[in-house]
């Protein structure tokens, strides 16, 4: 999930969604219906992406976006400024969603590296509204799956899909986000949860020299330790024989996957083989967990930054090596998504509802 923390070590950039003029709510010109206007959001530690979108037979479609750098807007009411700044001259909404980078009910929220407290009422009464919703970021990202087409993801793994089988989403960014989704008579539900700080499980001697390391160093390794950002600089620090609890001055993420990939470094290179079969066991595993014949998605900055220049081999080769299961592991689809505003998507789809 996307926390602040470790930010001097975070420069993989998101694209800048392109502003769009704003249609006034009218009727459709086809169909003549009442054409409704929502506002989705997905707000972290290191940036916020918000949308308007007007909704015809259900479906968002966006008309104007913007992104924030939340470190920019200080306070507990800094996303109250945000969105005053972005809704200027903005149309009557009828719904809002916000996937909020963490805990919350639905009613209330509070950013976990941001002092941004955020109550659905007020917010409701204080920018008309009309429905808010908020829930947990990668949340948002699973709904954003019901959003996307074949052209946003990279297939790493064809299995034996199952439209309406249980889908698992994977983020691998400044933190390590998972929800699942699952379908029912009533539709697609969402699972949301803290799966990134399930404990760190080596898979081979070289992983469990990492884990002892961290394990020296911090107590209890989580599987965030790990597959992040900043876990590639832990590794990076580990194969360098650097001192866990002085991370500050080493390269950051996006440095060291550019030595690894242009052969300059083999600390790097070592780091980032290690970094992906560490990512493909973890999402194979949690593919077991939830029998997501639906597909494994990864999601998240770093994956899709460096899939055009990297081998994703180990990754691969660690999401099968299942043992007993790899047979069932193989029927197990996984996927690259590239789309680099799955949680806005989400966000939209949930008010659109």
């Amino acid at each position: 999930m996307d926390q602040p923390r470790g930010d001097r070590h975070l420069r993989f950039q998101i694209r800048r969604l392109p502003p769009r003029r704003l249609r006034p709510a009218s009727a459709h010109p086809r169909t003549g219906r009442g054409v409704s206007v929502i506002l989705g959001g997905d707000l972290g530690g290191t940036k916020t992406l918000l949308a308007l979108a007007d909704v015809v037979d259900g479906r968002p479609r966006i008309v104007r976006s913007r992104r924030y750098a939340s470190a920019d807007f200080a306070g507990r009411d800094g996303f109250g400024a945000v969105l005053g700044d972005f809704l200027d001259g903005a149309p009557p909404l009828t719904a809002a969603a916000f996937g909020v980078a963490g805990p919350t009910d639905g009613k209330t929220a509070q950013l976990t590296y941001l002092p941004w407290q955020l109550d659905a009422g007020e917010l409701a009464r204080r920018f008309g509204l009309g429905r808010v919703t908020l829930l947990n970021d990668f949340a948002a990202a699973a709904h954003g799956l019901a959003a996307i087409n074949a052209g946003d993801l990279h297939s790493l793994h064809a299995g034996q899909p199952q439209a309406q089988a249980p889908k698992v989403i994977i983020g691998a960014g400044t933190g390590l986000g998972v929800a699942g989704l699952l379908h029912d008579a009533n539709g697609d539900r969402v699972i949301a949860g803290e799966g990134g700080h399930l404990g760190f499980a080596p898979q081979t001697p070289e992983q469990g020299e990492l884990w002892r390391s961290l394990l020296a160093a911090h107590g209890r390794v989580t599987t965030e330790d790990v597959v992040s950002g900043p876990g590639l600089v832990r590794i990076f620090a580990h194969f360098s024989g650097l001192p866990q609890q002085s991370l500050a001055n080493l390269p950051s993420p996006a440095e060291i996957a550019a030595r690894a990939i242009d052969g300059s470094s083999p600390e790097a290179a070592a780091t980032l083989q290690l970094w992906l079969s560490c990512y493909g066991a973890f999402a194979g595993d949690l593919a077991l967990h939830w029998l997501t014949r639906g597909g494994v998605f990864l999601a998240g900055g770093i994956l899709a930054k460096l899939l055009p220049a990297i081998d994703p081999t180990p990754l691969v080769e660690a999401f099968l090596a299942k043992r007993e299961h790899a047979a069932l592991a193989q029927t197990m689809p996984l996927h690259v998504v590239t789309a680099e505003d799955l949680g806005l998507r989400g966000a939209l789809v949930c008010a659109a509802r």
